[in-house]
């Protein structure tokens, strides 16, 4: 993702709380944390797309994650 984001001249900066957040909704005991994957394009990737998308961050900018409420905002 970072990567993906560079290529975009952006960066992406993950609050303690945003991860803590990834790791209880990714995590299963069953499965490990394969489900982390999916957890991380469902509260980082697919919301973060949709605001680059509508021209929110320009290149150069310095997003941060960070949890409000029960969901992961970006600014």
């Amino acid at each position: 993702l970072r990567k993906r984001l560079a290529e975009r001249e952006l960066s992406l900066e993950l609050s303690q709380e945003a991860l803590d957040k990834l790791i209880a909704v990714g995590f299963d005991p069953v499965y490990g944390a394969r489900p982390l994957k999916r957890a991380i394009q469902r509260w980082i990737e697919n919301p973060l797309a949709q605001l680059i998308l509508a021209g929110k961050f320009a290149p150069g900018a310095s997003i941060s994650a960070k949890v409000e409420g029960d969901e992961i905002v970006f600014a």
